[in-house]
């Protein structure tokens, strides 16, 4: 199971990818493997040196009880020392976006890749639709 966020390569230039944990509570992690899941709209923040990602919606568990979790709250994400100081400094100099790109499973755990990206101008974004829009045509052929 593997949930891409699509949006993400077609409005920004990804520069460098790292793998992250997510703190999930309770049902959120029977949701993540139902793939119940949407990152399009989400981001990452950094507050008091940790990373959080916000607005990503896991769908309540149907088989939960009253203990259901709220579908877009804030998660913590888990990052070693060294990738946390590479990304606080990247954000800081160089004017990078955190994105997340995709979430899967593995080894039973959550994992959240998340990419240092810079935005694309509207003529970048017309000329990958113009490179898609030529791979298509060739693929036909």
């Amino acid at each position: 199971m593997e949930i891409k966020n699509k949006k993400a390569y077609f409005n920004y230039f990804i520069e460098d990818e790292i793998e992250a944990g997510i703190v999930l509570v309770g049902t959120e992690i029977k949701s993540v493997r139902k793939g119940s899941i949407d990152i399009s709209d989400a981001y990452i923040r950094i507050k008091n040196n940790e990373a959080y990602i916000i607005n990503m919606f896991i769908d309540k568990y149907d088989s939960g009880s009253i203990f259901n979790h709220e579908p877009s709250r804030e998660r913590e994400l888990l990052l070693q020392k060294k990738e946390m100081k590479k990304v606080f400094e990247k954000v800081k100099k160089d004017g990078l976006t955190i994105i997340p790109l995709k979430i899967y499973i593995k080894n039973g755990k959550a994992k959240l890749l998340i990419g240092l990206a810079r935005g694309k101008k509207l003529y970048d974004k017309r000329e990958s639709i113009k490179k898609r829009d030529l791979e298509r045509i060739d693929r036909r052929r």
